[in-house]
C-alpha cells in the first residue's frame, strides 16, 4: 500500500503527527492527564470509573469517546473514496478541523469542558482522513500500531525477510512528528496555557491551503 501513495505523503504524514501530538500534549498537560488524540487510556479510565460508579466522570469520558466518533463521521462524509487523489475534500477537512481547535482553544480559555469534547473531535477527524487515504497505514494521532508494526518489521528481518525501507522512513518521521509535536505542545502549554493549541490550529490551515496550491499546480 506505501509503494502506491504519492511521495508527498511523507511530508503531510509528518506535519499531521507534529499538530496531533501537540494536541495530545496540550490535552495530557490541561485535561487532568487524559489523552485525546487516541482512545485506549480514556476507556481504560472510562472502566476504572465505571467500576467506581462515578457517573460524573463516566458521562464526560463517553462525551471524549462519542466526539472522537462525531470527529471521523465528519470524516466518512467528506471523503468518499478511500484512494489518495488531489482534488478531493482533504483541504475541507482540514480546515473543519482547524475551526475545531480554535473553538476548542476558546472554550477551554473559558473553562469549559466543551473544548475537551471539540479538541477530541478534531483528532477522529484527522484520524479517519488520514486512515482512509492509506487504507489504515497511516495513522497521525496514536503510535501503538506504528510501534507494532515496526516490531513485525524487526522480527521479519531478523528471520532474514527484506523490509520495505519507505515504511519504515515513513514510521520514523510519524514517530519523530509525534514526539516533536508533543515537545512544542508542551513548551507553549507552560508558556502560554490553551492559547498552546493555535500551533496546531494554524498548522492545519497552512496544510490545508498546501494542499490546494499543491493540486492547482499539478493540475496545470
Amino acid at each position: 500500500m506505501i509503494s502506491q501513495l504519492p511521495r508527498w505523503v511523507e511530508t503531510g504524514a509528518f506535519l499531521l503527527a507534529f499538530l496531533a501530538g501537540s494536541v495530545n500534549a496540550v490535552g495530557f498537560l490541561g485535561f487532568q492527564h487524559q489523552a485525546v488524540s487516541h482512545l485506549s487510556g480514556t476507556t481504560t479510565i472510562l472502566g476504572a470509573e465505571l467500576a467506581s460508579v462515578n457517573f460524573l466522570s463516566v458521562t464526560h469520558l463517553l462525551l471524549i469517546l462519542l466526539s472522537f466518533v462525531f470527529g471521523a463521521a465528519l470524516s466518512g462524509i467528506l471523503i468518499r473514496h478511500t484512494a489518495l487523489k488531489l482534488g478531493r475534500n482533504y483541504g475541507v477537512a482540514l480546515l473543519i478541523e482547524s475551526a475545531l481547535l480554535f473553538a476548542a482553544m476558546m472554550m477551554l480559555l473559558d473553562d469549559s469542558t466543551y473544548g475537551h469534547y471539540l479538541a477530541s473531535a478534531a483528532c477522529g477527524l484527522q484520524n479517519a482522513m488520514a486512515t482512509t487515504f492509506s487504507g489504515a497505514v497511516i495513522r497521525t494521532t496514536h503510535l501503538t500500531g506504528i510501534f507494532t508494526d515496526l516490531g513485525i518489521m524487526l522480527g521479519a528481518k531478523l528471520r532474514g525477510v527484506s523490509f520495505d525501507k519507505r515504511r519504515v522512513i515513513l514510521y520514523l518521521l510519524l514517530i519523530g512528528g509525534f514526539v516533536s509535536g508533543g515537545i512544542a505542545g508542551s513548551l507553549l502549554f507552560k508558556c502560554v496555557d490553551f492559547f498552546a493549541l493555535a500551533l496546531p490550529a494554524t498548522m492545519t490551515i497552512f496544510i490545508a491551503l498546501s494542499y490546494w496550491v499543491f493540486a492547482l499546480q499539478q493540475a496545470k
